[in-house]
């Protein structure tokens, strides 16, 4: 595995787009890392900080990332260097996707990323530049469509992915009008958790999870864990944080679900950041869902979880462990060792399953059908990694080299 991913990491991307916007210091980058299948796919994220490394990282991982969730096209981000608490934001973004709508209309595709929304700030703005549909491009570029099966394909991506979850299966509040966008990830990040179990060994029922980052993936993983019987017992956010030893109820997981303001963490009974970080990781528990930004989770953290005896990583952040590596640096192989890590290619493509399903012809539009094909893709790239290495360690390098295979 490590020359396949030596060679894949090591490739200089094949578009690199640079952008100085003209009002604020805002910089940002969009990395294609290869048009492989005529068209390249990834989301656009903002923070303060980031830089043109991390976003030609996460292209690589989302090129990955499709040899799972399809279609077969190449890996692509789009990243800016700006606070997103900044009031000038959606200024920042209106310029942002005007500079880029050229690569958007033919061979780029887009959507919601860290900081960024995909149904109230990527869908309007791009609509509002001349795009139908953020995935426009790679619609364009790989499935090179007819006039009408363009319009009918991106007719149903524009009314599939703001769809508003009718099912309460599948939904937090039916009456708080959730969409399939806000639950999709985190649909799938927990599912994975589910299939591991089912392959892997054991009952999901009864086990205990941390969350780490409260935001639509993290707060979502976590509703539907507590759905499938797990108990939460810690979430930690750079806002601050909760704990319960005995584990939140779902009714409890629902209400912090719900009361979020924005994406961020609320409760009456909120401990200082401070405080949880220094508990959480010394919890008993078997599973962690990291689904906070890229690169957090450190070799003490890594040995503490051990040391609480962790079964399970569902990594809902792309590259969570902080290694400068793209893939797999020393804490992540270090963990992959030690336990099951389940890699983020796998258990956090549910959005971009979601983008590949409306492509196809005539789907489906209901919850049940569009959350139960997340849920079989995952089971079936697990079951593919399962074929190769059924032991509880190894499992993301083994899926790694699956994937590499097709790349490479």
């Amino acid at each position: 595995m490590k020359e396949l991913l030596n060679k894949f990491e090591t490739k200089r991307p094949e578009v690199v787009f640079e952008w100085k916007d003209s009002e604020t210091d805002a910089e940002g980058w969009v990395v294609i890392n290869s048009l492989r299948g005529g068209a390249a796919g990834g989301g656009t994220r903002m923070r303060k900080g980031l830089d043109k490394r991390e976003v030609e990282s996460l292209a690589k991982t989302m090129e990955v990332k499709f040899t799972v969730s399809g279609p077969p096209i190449g890996g692509a981000k789009s990243g800016i260097n700006f606070d997103p608490n900044d009031p000038r934001k959606a200024g920042v973004l209106q310029r942002w996707y005007a500079a880029v709508m050229p690569l958007l209309k033919y061979y780029y595709g887009t959507g919601g990323d860290l900081n960024v929304d995909e149904i109230h700030e990527v869908i309007p703005i791009t609509e509002d530049v001349g795009i139908w549909h953020p995935q426009e491009g790679v619609f364009t570029g790989h499935y090179k469509p007819t006039e009408a099966q363009k319009v009918n394909r991106i007719g149903q991506l524009r009314q599939g992915v703001v769809k508003v979850i009718e099912d309460e299966k599948f939904s937090p509040s039916l009456a708080k009008k959730y969409t399939v966008a806000d639950m999709c990830t985190g649909y799938g990040v927990a599912q994975a958790v589910k299939h591991y179990y089912t392959l892997w060994g054991g009952d999901v029922k009864g086990k205990r999870a941390v969350v780490q980052g409260w935001g639509n993936v993290g707060a979502a993983a976590g509703f539907y864990l507590a759905q499938l019987g797990v108990k939460i017992v810690g979430i930690v956010s750079h806002e601050g944080g909760l704990i319960s030893e005995d584990g939140f109820s779902l009714e409890e997981i629902r209400e912090l679900v719900i009361n979020r303001n924005g994406n961020k963490l609320v409760s009456p009974k909120m401990l200082t950041f401070d405080v949880v970080n220094k508990k959480v990781w010394d919890l008993a528990f078997e599973i962690f869902i990291p689904a906070a930004a890229s690169r957090l989770i450190t070799r003490e953290q890594v040995d503490r979880m051990i040391a609480s005896k962790v079964e399970v990583f569902s990594c809902g952040a792309n590259v969570p462990f902080a290694d400068p590596e793209i893939f797999f640096g020393p804490t992540g192989l270090y963990a992959d060792q030690k336990f099951s890590v389940i890699p983020d290619f796998i258990a956090n493509c549910g959005m971009a399953r979601v983008f590949a399903y409306f492509m196809e012809s005539e789907v489906k539009m209901t919850d049940a059908a569009i959350f139960e094909d997340i849920s079989t893709i995952i089971l079936n790239a697990l079951k593919k990694t399962h074929a190769t290495n059924a032991k509880n360690t190894g499992i993301a390098q083994a899926s790694f080299e699956a994937a590499l295979k097709q790349l490479v």
